[in-house]
């Protein structure tokens, strides 16, 4: 099975000749659609799924990390529009894989790259200048609620969207690659920031980084620093 390359080739000259209005439209609007798909997302499976809590409650939602949830959505569309401008600009280069497994190959190197990049990120943010500067407001949830994978200061948001945009520069990966990558790590994040747990006991045999292990993260902050999968930690000495 292959896909359509002069379809996509298509689509990609429809985005070419946007202009930087239409971009930050575009931009704003597929972000806006993530957000709202994201919370959907995780108070449907709350709501339907039948596995105890975690934890006793869930974070209260507040005001002030609603606000914060719309600033992280704002500096991801700016992203996306410093990914369209290297990409106009030849720095970022769409590959031209067509095939099924290719795009399978892609999509598992972006996750374990990404993972590794975002463990010592991660790592990172929990020095204690830094935690006390950046990850700490993202601590105050113990529990999680609907907003919790948006709740970040700028910098985390921008720094995960720079790791990615370096990895494209690096490597051209196809546009459905990076679709399917971008669309994993929401729902993954999503799932991760749940109050039940959502992937069955065996999956931590299998290294995935599910509810509860990102869970026991914000109950012990010293370990599970991974968030795909539980390799990075289990490498480094950091699993719980």
């Amino acid at each position: 099975m292959n896909f359509n390359q002069t379809e996509l080739s298509g689509y990609l000259q429809i985005f070419w000749q946007f202009s930087w209005p239409e971009w930050i439209i575009f931009s704003l609007t597929i972000n806006v659609v993530l957000y709202l798909f994201s919370i959907g997302l995780s108070v449907f499976i709350e709501k339907t799924c039948r596995k105890s809590q975690l934890q006793e409650k869930n974070h209260p939602v507040t005001r002030s990390d609603f606000y914060l949830s719309l600033l992280t959505v704002l500096c991801n569309s700016l992203v996306l529009l410093l990914g369209a401008f290297l990409w106009k600009n030849g720095w970022i280069v769409m590959g031209q894989t067509q095939s099924v497994i290719g795009v399978i190959a892609e999509v598992a190197a972006l996750l374990l790259l990404m993972d590794l990049l975002m463990y010592f990120f991660h790592f990172a943010a929990h020095l204690p200048f830094i935690y006390k500067t950046l990850h700490g407001k993202h601590h105050e949830h113990v529990s999680t609620n609907f907003l919790s994978l948006f709740v970040l200061h700028p910098f985390e948001t921008i720094g995960f969207g720079l790791m990615m945009l370096a990895l494209l520069i690096g490597y051209d990966f196809s546009v459905i690659s990076i679709s399917i990558y971008l669309l994993l790590n929401l729902i993954w994040g999503t799932i991760g920031h749940l109050n039940r747990e959502f992937f069955p006991a065996s999956f931590d045999r299998f290294f995935v980084g599910t509810t509860r292990f990102h869970n026991q993260h914000h109950l012990d902050e010293s370990k599970n620093f991974g968030f795909y999968t539980s390799i990075w930690d289990r490498v480094f000495g950091t699993y719980k």
